[in-house]
């Protein structure tokens, strides 16, 4: 049997995503916004990425129904994701924060637009997410708002970036997990989940959706971690060791980087598992469960 072609399917992927996103920001353009908040918005929006989330969100669509490609449901929840993924990434440059330069290897937005039209982009994005999610007649809107409202409010994204920043936060494995099954894993877990709904599927893909995108999401954590010790700003697109020069608490530092490495081929095997049934083997959600490691490692 063939092995599945990762890379042609993200490349596939990706191109999709882009011409989403793409036709959402031109309607933003469109919508009589001041033209300087939509260029912020676009500008951190349009920066490209592996769009991980987005991808996610339509493969489990696909998967579960095989009739998502046309539908303009899957596609308002993939790119909902990444509008909220964008204004976190945004918001996280900002010198209140972790005090980014470079973003994707070029400047971050603040740097660009200035500190108060970055904020005011990522407001937007975040706003605009939900109102895009909502935008039409199908009833499900109102569940995959509240998956995306849950994964990124207080006990999702936000919550992990509380728990991330807190003085008496203290160095055990416990607490690491614990804010990155929030701060990074809520997410995830929130496109696979809403891939489901938007596709269609029943109670039990639903179910192991979450289980995959809590293992990818602490998985993609962990080798970010790994990366952000072992790789250049050339490779990374943005500043080495910032988590060290925070002072930020990371699973190498806690656990050294055999373990994590150890811990994140875990956390995707765990994945593997949970999609098997959904997909059979060697299916595109298993392969993109070992890329989330292999290509940071």
């Amino acid at each position: 049997m063939a092995q599945f072609d990762l890379d042609a399917f993200l490349r596939t992927q990706q191109a999709r995503v882009e011409s989403l996103l793409l036709e959402r920001a031109d309607r933003l353009s469109a919508s009589g916004a001041p033209p300087r908040l939509v260029e912020s918005m676009r500008y951190s929006l349009l920066a490209g990425g592996k769009r991980l989330r987005p991808v996610l969100c339509l493969t489990f669509a696909d998967t579960v129904a095989r009739a998502s490609l046309g539908s303009a449901l899957a596609a308002d929840a993939a790119c909902s994701l990444e509008f909220v993924h964008t204004y976190s990434l945004v918001h996280d440059d900002l010198p209140a924060m972790d005090d980014d330069d470079f973003r994707r290897g070029r400047p971050t937005n603040h740097k660009v637009y200035g500190e108060a039209m970055a904020i005011l982009a990522g407001d937007s994005l975040l706003t605009d997410a939900f109102g895009l999610l909502a935008d039409g007649p199908e009833p499900v809107r109102g569940a995959l708002c509240r998956e995306l409202a849950v994964a990124s409010g207080a006990a999702g994204m936000v919550g992990g970036q509380v728990l991330d920043t807190a003085e008496d936060r203290p160095a055990n494995l416990d607490y690491l997990v614990r804010m990155h099954r929030l701060k990074t894993g809520a997410l995830i877990r929130a496109a696979c989940r809403m891939g489901v709904l938007a596709g269609g599927g029943d109670p039990e893909a639903l179910v192991r959706a979450q289980m995959y995108g809590d293992a990818v999401g602490l998985a993609f954590q962990i080798a970010d971690d790994v990366l952000d010790v072992t790789s250049t700003q050339e490779q990374l697109g943005k500043p080495a060791g910032a988590d060290a020069d925070a002072g930020r608490f990371t699973f190498p530092a806690v656990v050294g980087l055999e373990e994590s490495r150890r811990l994140a081929d875990e956390q995707v095997r765990l994945a593997v598992e949970a999609v098997r049934p959904l997909e059979g083997e060697d299916g595109p959600l298993a392969a993109l469960a070992r890329y989330v490691v292999e290509r940071k490692f």
